[in-house]
């Protein structure tokens, strides 16, 4: 089931990423109707890569390795950059994108793709994936799940009932990166952050431009409780430049 409106609105980005990952992203074609849902990534998943995440590209399956899983597989373009760039696999791959003997498909495959931790693309798996794997890590090792979903996977009920376990169960180590290009179909009152919050979940609102905040809000972990950080792509209203950089309890 596809949850998403007919028409995707505009999405805004920074221009904190580094150019040479902005022209890896571009050698990526041939799913251009999903360039909004992998261009709307961009800033989170090399903020992720560059700032964040313990992973070293030589040990792809380090034991103690953080894990990103990339719910919104259905556009990867720029999680494949971002892992070229950071040496996960050549960067002639991305000119090949989708051929029959290319590793990398218009959906992820982890059992192809050194970096990627999970198939994924359908939506509504990712986040409870990521609760699953982090139940199994929590008191064996120190890594962090990072799972990246769109506004609109959250339309789907598997995610409610993620949301209510990670909850429950203080997954302190798993953090839900929600991309909100303002594409989800029936929305959540009060705002996406405060039906995490409403779950005991750690929850702060950042726009995607706000470089600062936003690698201060994806490094951000509480002892006792997960963590989503919801990530606004769309243009800023004129006159309120950043009303979404806050923090709900």
């Amino acid at each position: 089931m596809t949850t998403t409106s007919p028409t995707a609105p505009p999405v805004e980005t920074s221009r904190s990423v580094p150019q040479r990952v902005r022209d890896l992203v571009a050698r990526v074609t041939g799913d251009e109707k999903h360039d909004p849902s992998a261009h709307s990534t961009l800033d989170v998943v090399w903020t992720l890569y560059d700032q964040v995440l313990r992973v070293d590209p030589a040990r792809p399956d380090a034991p103690d390795r953080d894990r990103f899983l990339l719910s919104k597989g259905h556009g990867p373009a720029s999680t494949y950059a971002v892992l070229a760039a950071q040496g996960f696999f050549p960067t002639t791959w991305l000119d090949d994108v989708a051929s029959f003997d290319s590793p990398l498909g218009h959906h992820p495959d982890r059992t192809l793709v050194p970096g990627i931790e999970i198939g994924s693309g359908s939506l509504g798996h990712g986040l409870p994936l990521a609760v699953g794997l982090a139940l199994g890590l929590r008191g064996r090792s120190p890594a962090r799940v990072v799972v990246l979903v769109g506004d609109a996977e959250l339309d789907e009920g598997s995610n409610a009932e993620a949301i209510q376990v990670a909850g429950r169960f203080g997954l302190a180590n798993l953090t839900c990166v929600v991309v909100d290009n303002h594409s989800d179909s029936l929305g959540w009152p009060g705002g996406i952050a405060s039906r995490f919050a409403l779950e005991g979940w750690s929850a702060a609102e950042v726009r995607t431009h706000d470089q600062p905040r936003l690698t201060a809000a994806l490094r951000h972990a509480e002892a006792d409780r997960p963590t989503v950080v919801v990530v606004d792509t769309t243009p800023a209203p004129t006159g309120n430049p950043d009303p979404t950089s806050k923090e709900a309890a």
